[in-house]
């Protein structure tokens, strides 16, 4: 029994040393990425800030305005036209009001989408923090603005409906006076990392525990600039979060990065890969194609509608990817009535059809095209055909599904199995459809049983 017991020690002693990540790519890049994450599918992405007071042009109006060479005319003249001369960016924050934010709706709203993960910026690249940062004195929206703790606010709510947190860092900042000291630097200097980023992402950190860091604005400087293999093997190591081995990052943590290092990939902004990838990806698009913060001047026809919302989900998840759907609310803490509308409608669809989506994997093959598009998802023995288009004809024909004679298929929502035959002898069938109820979404899906 005593030797038992050693045996068991050392065991456990062995693989908690091999759990240990060093502060480098090799090491961090093999950390398994945790489950959670994959079975999610769907997310909420929430740009909100100091830049949606303008309300104009997207969230990066400042640089626009001030920052690029030459300055975006577009900005310029706003600002003439309605405010006056010497009105300067930090000006707007104190009309952050966010007066009518009530984070239990905003939860309620994402729990209703069907979405498993929220995540909310809790620092953009004009600096100001959604959290009452020490190191971001005046610039944040305890001090200022709101005088709320946004990022803890909406945690707590989030939380209490059983969905994942995450919180969105930017690790530069446009007109941080120690950052543009040490891009004059050449970045041989880190002033603003040492003093500035590091220090308020370690307290964001332990102060709200995130299960995901979405990280961004990394690609002016290396990764050695920023830290990032230390902050990280930290964050894997020893910070609050490691307990639980649920925390997830992504592959925005220094120029050369994306698509090569971190957790998860991004790639870039709303990317689509044309073949399946061969590591865990996420697509981040906003409802609003101009803009990631809350414009004013938004017009419908700028707007995704619920069809292509889900066929662009659809094809991420039948890709391997999770799909991160962006809101940006307004200064005054409402999400607009039509992003609303649109994040219930992807809710509604995933009621009847999320079965196809969570926890799914891709299929050996994951999309074909004969008279409509129709994508593959794969949960066990199962493989979901969902149709992101209604089929002309009273029958739809897939080629590439294998068929037996026990080989079973149904629409999801109608446990009633359908009559199909076999179109080759060696594969595909036609199924004959049932009279197809309305949906905004304009998908469906059917559930293949018994084939390969």
């Amino acid at each position: 029994m005593h030797t038992v017991t050693v045996v068991i020690f050392l065991g456990v002693l062995v693989s908690h040393t091999a759990a240990r990540y060093t502060a480098d790519w090799t090491s961090l890049d093999a950390r398994p990425l945790p489950s959670w994450y994959d079975e999610a599918k769907v997310g909420i992405f929430i740009h909100w800030g100091v830049f949606s007071v303008p309300g104009f042009d997207s969230e990066w109006f400042w640089w626009h305005w001030q920052g690029q060479q030459p300055p975006d005319q577009k900005c310029v003249s706003y600002m003439s036209k309605n405010y006056p001369p010497g009105f300067s960016y930090p000006e707007f924050a104190p009309q952050f009001h966010a007066q009518f934010f009530n984070p239990e709706e905003w939860a309620d709203i994402f729990k209703a989408s069907g979405a498993k993960y929220v995540v909310l910026t809790a620092k953009h690249h004009e600096g100001f923090t959604n959290w009452g940062s020490p190191n971001s004195w005046n610039w944040n929206s305890v001090d200022n603005g709101p005088h709320r703790d946004l990022v803890g606010d909406l945690g707590e709510a989030v939380r209490n409906r059983s969905l994942h947190y995450g919180l969105y860092n930017s690790l530069y900042e446009w007109f941080h006076p120690l950052y543009l000291n040490d891009k004059k630097n050449q970045f041989k200097t880190q002033e603003f990392v040492l003093h500035k980023l590091l220090p308020e992402l370690y307290n964001m950190v332990v102060r709200y525990r995130p299960e995901l860091i979405w990280s961004d604005g990394d690609w002016e400087a290396p990764d050695t600039y920023w830290n990032s293999t230390q902050f990280l093997a930290w964050l894997y190591n020893d910070s609050p979060v490691k307990a639980s081995d649920t925390i997830v990052t992504n592959d925005r943590w220094g120029a050369g990065c994306a698509c090569k290092h971190g957790g998860y990939y991004n790639c870039q902004d709303k990317y689509t890969p044309g073949q399946l990838p061969k590591h865990k990806w996420e697509k981040c698009t906003s409802v609003d194609t101009f803009s990631w913060g809350y414009r004013r001047n938004m017009k419908m026809s700028e707007l995704m509608n619920l069809s292509a919302i889900i066929e662009d989900l659809v094809h991420t998840v039948s890709m391997g990817g999770n799909y991160l759907l962006n809101v940006g609310p307004t200064p005054d803490g409402m999400i607009p009535a039509v992003f609303e509308e649109r994040l219930r409608g992807v809710g509604d669809w995933l009621e009847s059809n999320g079965e196809a989506i969570y926890a799914s994997k891709p299929w050996r093959v994951q999309t074909e095209n004969t008279t409509i598009p129709v994508w593959y998802t794969s949960k066990g023995l199962s493989v979901y055909a969902i149709m992101t288009a209604k089929p002309p004809k009273s029958t739809l024909q897939l080629l590439e599904p294998k068929t037996f004679t026990i080989t079973k298929v149904t629409l999801l929502g109608n446990p009633t199995p359908l009559p199909w035959s076999p179109l080759h002898p060696n594969g595909g069938l036609t199924v004959l459809l049932p009279e197809l109820p309305y949906t905004p979404a304009q998908a469906w899906t059917l559930r293949l049983d018994g084939i390969l």
